[in-house]
């Protein structure tokens, strides 16, 4: 089985290692990765290969910043001479991102099967690219992976196919359990200068919060109040420090605690010691929810309804200053040992059992 595995920016990273990781184990397993190149500066994307023990990618797209538009069209453009030249029986793409999709589309022109590792999840917000993503990346996918039973449920009312789904687990719980205790090690949280359990940690990068400068103003607020109470840790994405900068914002967080963007490990050790993360990021409400810290999402849906039903998230649809600083406020300090179906650490290894008898079956 010839495997062909996409990665385009940093939640991705975290999916696949898992995947890549299991397969390597199995005899007649060929297995490539491509990076497009769609998170390109090192803090973002580069340090994540070595932490994560992702061999380095057999071919960089290096297809960079752009329109969504841009990027999904650069991205097809430049992975299908990448599928001529490897020619896969299979191409694993993981995520919602637009190289997820872009890669999905050449593939399935191409008439190569589609695996679909985090396939299901909805907002129901067609307002966000990454649902866009989600829902045509599994119309084209042969082979769907989810993560929770919504999902499940999700693809079925979508009509897809009962046999092209599969509920196998979370990979990138996979990874977090993987380095947990690499990332306990480096006592991250001391470093910084907070004790554990006693700081907020805040991660934030989506447009409908950080492009709006009032949406942006508000949450900046909200942030300076809780750091009069609290100490609070704000890993600051590129996007939002552009932003920030941009609308004159920076200096309205007072004294919330702005650093350069951090390495997974760092950033696991960091979410793991923390008393309370306020984000915007899908993979981070999962993370909490694994590690039972309160987690507060400043969005008005989630993909990962899972992690409120079960975890430890909680959604804060109106995104006001004082919205949120009710939100942290009913947050509160109490960790919960509960983790959904399958979050258990070997979601990678039941994708490579399927693969492998999906490959003898198929003669590959």
């Amino acid at each position: 089985m010839r495997v062909l595995h996409v990665v385009g920016a940093r939640p991705n990273f975290m999916k696949v290692a898992p995947v890549m990781a299991a397969l390597a184990g199995r005899e007649d397993v060929e297995q490539w990765l491509v990076h497009t190149g769609q998170h390109y500066d090192r803090a973002m994307s580069g340090d994540f290969f070595v932490e994560l023990g992702l061999p380095d990618p057999d071919v960089n797209l290096g297809v960079g910043s752009g329109t969504h538009a841009e990027q999904t069209a650069d991205v097809m453009r430049l992975f299908d001479p990448a599928m001529c030249e490897w020619a896969p029986d299979l191409v694993i793409v993981v995520g919602d991102v637009n190289s997820t999709l872009a890669c999905a589309l050449v593939a399935a022109k191409r008439h190569v099967p589609v695996a679909h590792v985090e396939a299901g999840l909805r907002s129901g917000d067609r307002r966000m690219p990454e649902e866009i993503n989600r829902v045509l990346t599994d119309q084209i996918s042969d082979l769907l992976f989810t993560t929770s039973r919504d999902a499940g449920k999700n693809l079925a009312r979508e009509g897809v196919p009962a046999e092209r789904v599969h509920f196998v687990g979370n990979t990138m719980i996979d990874t977090l359990a993987l380095h947990l205790e690499a990332a306990r090690a480096l006592g991250a949280a001391q470093r910084h200068g907070v004790e554990p359990g006693t700081f907020a940690l805040v991660t934030l990068h989506r447009p409908s919060n950080v492009d709006d400068p009032h949406q942006l103003a508000e949450i900046f607020g909200a942030l300076r109040t809780l750091a009069e109470e609290r100490a609070v840790l704000f890993p600051m994405h590129p996007r939002t420090r552009q932003s920030a900068e941009r609308h004159g914002l920076v200096e309205d967080l007072g004294g919330v605690a702005v650093l350069e963007p951090v390495g997974y490990l760092e950033m696991v050790g960091l979410t793991d010691a923390a008393g309370l993360v306020l984000t915007d990021s899908g993979g981070v409400q999962e993370e909490t929810t694994y590690l039972g810290v309160p987690c507060v999402t400043l969005r008005s849906t989630t993909e990962r309804p899972v992690t409120i039903t079960q975890g430890t998230n909680r959604l804060v649809p109106r995104r006001t200053k004082a919205e949120i600083l009710n939100a942290c406020a009913d947050a509160g300090a109490v960790r919960t040992a509960e983790r959904p179906e399958l979050w258990d650490g070997r979601a990678a290894e039941r994708i490579a059992d399927f693969l492998t008898s999906w490959a003898e079956a198929r003669g590959s």
